[in-house]
């Protein structure tokens, strides 16, 4: 059966928490866009000391010092990948990073006098493909080594690639069998096929690497490849009414250089 052309396309903005007290905050992002990284205060006080840092407290990136009412943003730090970029909200202490860039990749510490919070800045890998198509979602990786490589759908496990066991699982009956004979691990890489693509694979998809998560995120649009019957047979009248509509056009037209048609041609 024909379908009607249709974009599905989801953008996910999650939080994945892992060990520890404070945790580790997920935040994706597309290439281009700005970012704020949220220190979750609704106002700043007075003796209040705020720094944000970059790859686990190795570059300090912004500090925020109330009591000397300093307002601070580094960002000709590291080669000036974060030169004009960075952004302080001077009531919150929040962290907004503009026009992202993949060297932006990577952990944001923030420390509140003794309070810490962390964020792991990752980016959207976008994918859209036809309907019938089959696309293959990349580990970034040469081989997987002794490391453990995951795919996820949402927050569903459908593929587990285990070199230390010698493992290689694709979990296709999940959600009702959606991928079922279209999910494809390659065992030296660890990158993903889906085969015969349909709208309903359209979303979200989350590789983790090893114990600590190393987060990649993909979505995949997924286009339609045909009409609706009820959009053909529209599209079939419309053709019709529009023939009819230029005949008349052309026999008035006619008619009016022997003075015959009353309609006034525009």
């Amino acid at each position: 059966m024909l379908k009607t052309k249709d974009i599905v396309c989801l953008f996910a903005v999650f939080a994945f928490i892992v060990h520890g007290d404070a945790g580790v905050e997920f935040v994706p992002v597309k290439e281009g866009d700005s970012v704020t990284l949220n220190s979750d205060l609704t106002e700043m006080k007075d003796d209040d000391v705020i720094q944000w840092w970059f790859e686990n407290r190795n570059t300090l990136i912004a500090e925020i010092n109330e009591s000397s009412d300093r307002f601070t943003v580094y960002d000709d730090v590291l080669d000036g990948r974060f030169r004009d970029r960075l952004k302080l909200d001077n009531q919150t202490g929040s962290l907004t990073i503009t026009n992202t860039r993949t060297e932006h990749e990577g952990y944001y510490r923030l420390l509140i006098n003794s309070v810490r919070k962390s964020f792991y800045l990752t980016f959207i890998d976008q994918i859209s493909v036809t309907e019938g198509d089959s696309v293959t979602l990349d580990s970034d990786l040469t081989e997987i080594n002794d490391d453990r490589i995951q795919w996820m759908f949402g927050n569903t496990l459908i593929a587990d690639g285990n070199k230390l066991a010698d493992s290689i699982t694709v979990y296709d009956d999940v959600l009702d069998g959606r991928f079922k004979d279209r999910l494809k691990l390659d065992n030296q890489t660890g990158s993903l096929t889906i085969t015969n693509i349909t709208t309903e694979h359209a979303g979200h998809y989350k590789r983790l690497i090893g114990p600590s998560p190393l987060l990649k995120m993909f979505s995949v649009s997924v286009y339609d490849s045909g009409l609706s019957p009820a959009v053909v047979a529209g599209i079939f009248v419309a053709v019709v009414v529009l023939l009819i509509a230029a005949g008349l056009i052309y026999c008035c037209k006619r008619q009016a250089r022997r003075g015959e048609c009353n309609i006034q041609m525009v």
